[in-house]
Order: structure tokens, then C-alpha cells, then sequence
């Protein structure tokens, strides 16, 4: 078995798929450790998940010519040497970098040591860490199709667990309608109610928000179901929405900041309205639920690239934020959830190119990778 050190961090993008890749890993005896920074998420849940972190500084690459960009040379060289002793600490056979400034310096350090270095890119648009370690190695995987690196494997994203067993049960018709049966019921609704799942992530989506918050009487009218999950702080619109429908239809709009428990509200969904990260596309895509994509207009547009094998497959829809209304929030929904045809076709769709056992696909690369560098 081998020593693996796992380099990743700053947002939940990079650093779930990190855990999820670890536990796969150790399941399968290997010993895992991971890099990364003292103010990123992994300063958390790396150690909640029973890791081991090795703390390195961030170095971020200058955008500008300006004092930073001055100093990136000597930080970077120190990063560096911190990740060569890190790499000498776990005895490390091989590194696995899921991106962020973190992983830079650890492919550097791995490439100066001799080690395999394994590439997970999480997004359709790689970062500047991950152009840079797929330089160094011919052991790349990518999560979609299309993905511009090198000698790229798809091998879909590691999922988190709770989310890898529910494609399980929700892969059997039979087991899906008896999952989605108990979650509606635990909410009071019918087994058979049409459900939209509706969430902007942590900080909630403004548009996808205001739109629903305009749709909902036209939706819940229609016999539509919703879990409205806001984000924190942003349910005030949403509870003035409830608060105007008929007192015996307001049961059927369910309103929260955050789901505690993801897979229950998946299980109850029909149908999706979400922002496209990388795991969000990617866990709806591996439950087989039709969606509808309001990608995050700022950033370098990564999101409209996430979800686009998706909505070329026809497993979802796409919507600019810009273009994003009530009528066509209301329109797609009931498309996705009245519309038998449609939400079969998309159901299909999706478990064509929805991949559930992303984490052990990684795995086998990186098995792979150990191996060729044994032989």
C-alpha cells in the first residue's frame, strides 16, 4: 500500500473532492495526508475528516505588476521547500492535486523529487495550478468532456458519500419511488407530488430567488411542490411569497436558508433549479434529476461550461442570470415536472452521462499511476 499526499484548497470546490477521493483511497488500505493552507475550508474539514493537514502558505499568482507580483518569487521558492518537507514527512509515494494556489508548489516539489504526480481538474475551465501540473505529468483526469488538458481521462468528480449511495437507490426505479415516496411524506405532500429542489448554493442565488419568489403562486396554483433553500440570510423575499398564497396552499412551499440533510432533499426533488458549479452538476447529473441552470454570470465563465454536456445531452436546460424571469423560471419548471415526455427524456439523459463512482475512478488513475512508477 501506498503513502499519498493530497493537495487541494481555499473553497469547497477543491477541497470536497479531495475528501471524497481520500476516503476511497483509504478504504482500499492506502495511507492518505493532505496540503493546505492555514485560512481555506481544509483548515476545517480536512482534520473533521480525520486527516492528517500539513499547512502551507498560499501563493497566489500576481494578476498585476505591483508589490506582490515582487515578492511571488521568493514566496513561491519557499512554498516550494515546504512542500518538499511535507512530501519527506508523509514519505510520500505519489501527489494528488485537485487545484488552487496550494497545489503549484506541491507539483513542483513532487517533480523535483521524482514522484508520480496525479492531476484532478474539477472544472470544464482549468485553473492556472492544474495547467501547470498537467505539464508535468501524463496522469490527468477531469470531471467533463472537453476539458482543454493534455492527455485528459474524464473520470467524472468524487463525490461526497451521502450523495454516491443515493445514486445508488435512486439508479432502481423501484427503490427511487419508494426513496422519493418517504421523503415527500416526511414533509407532509403526497408520494406522487411534483417536487422542484430549488438553491443557490450557501449564499443563494439573487435571481433564481426573486424569480421563484414572483413564480411561486403561478407554480403552487399548478399543483408544483417546493423546497426553496434561499441561502443564509436571503429567506425574507421568499416568506413575503408564502405569505401572499392561499392559507391552505402555503404547505406547499417549503422555505430555508440550508438543507441539514441534501439527500433527503434530493430524494423528494423531481426536478432542479440551480446554479452550475462543478458539483453541483455533477451530483444532480449522478442522481438523474432534470435540471435547470442559471450559471453564475461573474467568474471566467466556467459555470456555463459545467453544465454544458448536460444541456447538450439533454439532461438539462440553460439560462443566462440576465435572462432569467418568472415566466421562464415557471415555464421550464413545469416543463421539467408536468410534462411526462420531457422529464423521461431528461431522466434518460442524465443517467447517460452522469457518473456516480467518480471517486473510484480517481482512485484506479492514481493506482495506476503508483504502479507504472514501480514498474
Amino acid at each position: 500500500m501506498a503513502s499519498l499526499l493530497l493537495a487541494g484548497g481555499g473553497t469547497a470546490g477543491h477541497v470536497n473532492p479531495l475528501l471524497a477521493c481520500a476516503s476511497a483511497l483509504v478504504a482500499r488500505g492506502h495511507t492518505v495526508a493532505a496540503v493546505g493552507t492555514a485560512d481555506g475550508l481544509e483548515a476545517d474539514l480536512v482534520p473533521r475528516a480525520g486527516l492528517d493537514l500539513i499547512e502551507i502558505d498560499k501563493v497566489p499568482f500576481p494578476r498585476r505588476p505591483d508589490v506582490a507580483a515582487l515578492r511571488f518569487p521568493a514566496r513561491l521558492r519557499r512554498a516550494i521547500r515546504d512542500a518538499e518537507a511535507a512530501i519527506d514527512r508523509v514519505r510520500a509515494d505519489a501527489v494528488v492535486g485537485f487545484g488552487g494556489y496550494v497545489s503549484t508548489p506541491v507539483y513542483v516539489a513532487a517533480r523535483r523529487r521524482g514522484l508520480p504526480i496525479i492531476v484532478h481538474e474539477a472544472n470544464a475551465k482549468p485553473g492556472i495550478a492544474n495547467k501547470l501540473g498537467a505539464r508535468l505529468t501524463s496522469h490527468v483526469a477531469v470531471t467533463f468532456p472537453g476539458t482543454p488538458l493534455r492527455g485528459a481521462v474524464v473520470t467524472g468528480l468524487p463525490l461526497r458519500r451521502e450523495i454516491e449511495d443515493l445514486s445508488r437507490t435512486l439508479a432502481d426505479p423501484t427503490s427511487r419511488a419508494a426513496a422519493a415516496a418517504a421523503a415527500r411524506e416526511a414533509r407532509g405532500w403526497s408520494p406522487d407530488a411534483p417536487v422542484l429542489l430549488a438553491f443557490g448554493g450557501s449564499l443563494g442565488a439573487a435571481s433564481l430567488n426573486a424569480a421563484l419568489a414572483e413564480a411561486v403562486g403561478t407554480l403552487v396554483g399548478h399543483g408544483v411542490h417546493i423546497i426553496h433553500l434561499t441561502g443564509r440570510g436571503k429567506t425574507e423575499e421568499a416568506y413575503r411569497a408564502r405569505a401572499a398564497l392561499p392559507t391552505a396552499d402555503r404547505g406547499m412551499y417549503a422555505v430555508a436558508e440550508y438543507a441539514h440533510d441534501m439527500a433527503e432533499a434530493f430524494s423528494a426533488a423531481g426536478a432542479v433549479a440551480c446554479r452550475s458549479g462543478a458539483a453541483t452538476v455533477c451530483e444532480i447529473g449522478a442522481l438523474g434529476l432534470p435540471a435547470l441552470y442559471v450559471p453564475l454570470p461573474h467568474g471566467n465563465g466556467e459555470q456555463a461550461l459545467n453544465a454544458a454536456a448536460a444541456v447538450e445531452a439533454g439532461a438539462a436546460a440553460l439560462v443566462r442570470d440576465a435572462d432569467l424571469t418568472p415566466a421562464i423560471l415557471t415555464l421550464q419548471v413545469e416543463s421539467m415536472l408536468l410534462d411526462p415526455d420531457t422529464a423521461g427524456a431528461m431522466r434518460t439523459a442524465a443517467s447517460g452521462i452522469g457518473i456516480a463512482d467518480g471517486a473510484a475512478r480517481l482512485a484506479d488513475l492514481i493506482e495506476a499511476a503508483l504502479a507504472e512508477a514501480a514498474a
